[in-house]
């Protein structure tokens, strides 16, 4: 494999160009493709094979204009005035609202009675002809502004209900662009001159770009969340700059230590670029791993995340030394004022001097680490998961807002609605058994309503709307949706927006150990498969359980608990949305193996060189503790730019992958790593015979071109490891 890349780094070197070119190539036939075969972005939230989905699919079969979806229009008079004062008003603005594209049906609230006990509030049911997921934003915008005439009329009125909750305006936020800036001010510092400062990030901008691409034209085949191109670019964004980064570093570092520049770039690819794919494919496998849940826009995430990562290793393998070729020594140009051009040697630096220091006494730095991790891990333990509903959305919102305005008039179970479906064919029920299962459903304490059937023209499917007492994210909603199921004969299903979202909630928290022991156990093959070593993956998986840990013990703390929400401008708690912690156990999995693979590889190139396991954690330490400090740097600005966005839901995403980045570069990579390294010595690199005899060898190191730029005056290399390592 080594001498693969470094072949593919050699030829783009060789032929630059062309290697430009072709990437050019490619960027006009994926963006090409995907306008003319691309699709839009949609989300399915339901869990395939539940109650609530077979019950939504019988509706769209039978009774179309039930599975359509719904939206409401809340009109609310001001103290001292009624609603009936401006019915005309409302009427006015309910005509504009039916003229709308996919809009089938609007209520009078007037004649159904949806008028608050205080008349100061009401509401208009409107029924869609597509699903809430297909209404679009422009057509939510379109039916919003259709209000006016009641907000004319001195009334307020706001759109809510499903449609309006997941076809809701995005607010413009600027996190992409600080994560850039950001990023470019480390590579500043990291690399003290502009033009290698500025590579990584065009480099990374490139595989981000034709990766949206990509995602347009993958919604074309298959349904893609519209979460899926922001957590794609955030991924994206990251690795891509940080795999430039580190082959960057590597070429700069063999150019200070004599080598001419092609030579050096080629074994920073053979190097640095091997570690890339390597470290890439652990991100992919992760990511990827989002398909076992059998969740449709998770799926979607995975693969969307996938397709940015792997363009996010080309480019680095391929048009990233066609740049630094090009280049030459002008990659050093417009260098910082102040800033050195030889790099200290290793002996000089910080890192080299903690590297030793922790290998004298691992204990006390092995137990502090852990105990930190431990401790911010704990209040994971209280984990409670739910869907985002309108009831999370900023209050500015006119979605927050509709949902606000229906649980003060109408008692907080009017915002989760359910829907029982009655299957009257060949299932033994008839149209007699309604009336008796509605009353038995009334009488459930936790039901504030049943609402009048519907049949289908056929008399085979009957549809009875059902209100509880709670909002949608209170656990005794769930229990209620129990207790209903509870009750119903065979050929009665509940679905609605609530049930879909209850079930796949459950469905995501019984797939989650299968998810999770397929992304260990594929990165501890692949590790081993690396490292030629039992202890180095599993010691890596166990760290990165600690650090993932740690970062749902803070987004606990600060969502579900509220510590420090005003500093992130949260207006209340929120439940842990329920596909984070699968997301973020791919996406963190797959960065921490990033970093691992970053700093063992040159661990095992300088335990090989130097014969000595203290001496080689030490130089592997020495040698990527500010890349891999850099690099984390970016990744944690690039992810915190995501907490100013509006959204909770984004939100939590940018804190989670911040948090979790920051604790494996310094926690884990500088404390942990070495303090467990020091302590198994040569036990680091076992492997039994007969594993190693099964598991297909890989190349990994470069020492034949590896430079030994820190080496000590006087220091001489020795043989490799002996046994399997040494491959």
């Amino acid at each position: 494999m080594n001498r693969f890349i470094r072949r593919i780094g050699g030829l783009s070197a060789r032929r630059p160009w062309t290697t430009i070119g072709a990437w050019a190539v490619l960027a006009a036939v994926v963006v090409a493709l995907s306008g003319a075969l691309g699709g839009a972005f949609a989300d399915d939230f339901s869990a395939p094979g539940s109650e609530s989905a077979q019950a939504m699919e019988l509706l769209e079969e039978r009774f179309p204009q039930a599975a359509g979806g719904t939206a409401v229009a809340v009109f609310a008079a001001g103290d001292g005035r009624q609603l009936s004062d401006s019915e005309a008003a409302i009427d006015a603005a309910l005509a504009q609202v039916s003229e709308i594209e996919h809009v089938a049906a609007v209520t009078d609230p007037f004649d159904t009675g949806r008028i608050s006990d205080d008349g100061r509030i009401g509401y208009a049911e409107i029924q869609l002809d597509v699903p809430s997921t297909e209404f679009g934003r422009d057509r939510a915008a379109v039916l919003a502004d259709a209000l006016e005439p009641a907000r004319a009329g001195g009334l307020t009125a706001e759109f809510g209900g499903d449609a309006a909750f997941l076809n809701a305006e995005e607010e413009s936020s600027s996190a992409e662009a600080v994560g850039i800036v950001a990023a470019l001010v480390v590579l500043l510092v990291a690399f003290g001159t502009i033009l290698a400062a500025l590579v990584p990030i065009v480099v990374a901008l490139v595989a981000v770009a034709v990766g949206y691409s990509g995602i347009v034209l993958l919604a074309g085949a298959m349904d893609v969340s519209t979460a899926a191109p922001a957590i794609g670019a955030m991924v994206g964004l990251g690795v891509g700059i940080d795999y430039a980064l580190f082959i960057v570093s590597r070429y700069r570092e063999n150019r200070a230590a004599g080598q001419p520049n092609h030579p050096a770039l080629v074994a920073a690819m053979g190097s640095s670029g091997t570690a890339v794919f390597f470290a890439g494919g652990t991100v992919v496998l992760a990511m990827a791993a989002l398909v076992l849940t059998g969740v449709g826009f998770l799926a979607s995430i995975g693969l969307s995340t996938s397709l940015v990562v792997l363009l996010a290793v080309a480019t680095a393998l391929t048009l990233l030394p066609a740049v630094l070729s090009l280049l030459g020594d002008r990659v050093d140009a417009g260098r910082l004022v102040g800033r050195r051009r030889a790099p200290k040697p290793a002996e000089a630096t910080a890192w080299w001097r903690l590297a030793h220091r922790i290998s004298a006494r691992p204990w006390p730095y092995a137990i502090a680490g852990a105990l930190l991790l431990l401790l911010l891990a704990v209040p994971a333990l209280s984990l409670r998961t739910g869907f985002p509903d309108a009831g999370d959305n900023p209050t500015s919102q006119t979605e927050r807002q509709a949902y606000d305005l229906l649980a003060d008039g109408f008692g907080p179970g009017v915002n989760a609605p359910l829907l029982l479906v009655a299957d009257l064919q060949d299932t033994g029920l008839g149209a007699e058994d309604i009336p008796g299962l509605a009353a038995r459903i009334a009488a459930d304490p936790g039901v504030a309503e049943v609402g009048v059937p519907r049949v289908t023209d056929d008399a085979d499917t009957v549809v009875l709307p059902v209100l509880p007492t709670t909002e949608p994210a209170d656990p005794d909603t769930a229990r209620t949706l129990e207790r209903i199921r509870s009750l119903t004969p065979d050929g009665v299903a509940v679905t609605g927006p609530t049930a879909l979202t209850l079930d796949l909630d459950d469905q995501l928290r019984d797939t989650r150990p299968l998810f999770i022991g397929a992304i260990l156990l594929a990165s501890v093959v692949l590790l081993m498969i690396v490292f030629r070593s039992v202890t180095v993956p599993l010691k890596a998986a166990v760290m990165n359980l600690l650090s993932i840990g740690g970062a749902y013990g803070v987004v606990v703390a600060v969502f579900q608990w509220g510590w420090l929400g005003g500093l992130f401008g949260l207006e209340g708690t929120y439940l842990v949305a329920s596909p984070l912690p699968v997301i973020f156990f791919a996406v963190l999995f797959g960065l921490s193996m990033d970093y691992e693979v970053f700093l063992v590889s040159r661990i095992r190139e300088a335990t090989i060189v130097t014969g000595d396991d203290a001496e080689g954690v030490a130089r592997g330490l020495a040698a990527t503790g500010r890349v891999i400090t850099s690099g984390a740097l970016i990744m944690v600005c690039v992810f915190l730019s995501f907490v100013t966005d509006p959204s909770p839901f984004v939100q939590m995403i940018g804190l989670g992958l911040a948090t979790a980045i920051a604790l494996d570069a310094t926690v884990v990579r500088m404390v942990l790593v070495p303090a467990t390294m020091a302590l198994l010595g040569r036990a680091n690199w076992w492997l039994p015979g007969w594993l190693d005899r099964l598991l297909p060898h890989l190349d990994l190191d470069d020492v034949r071109t590896a430079p030994a730029p820190h080496l000590s005056p006087g220091a001489v290399p020795v043989p490799a490891l002996a046994g399997p390592s040494s491959r």
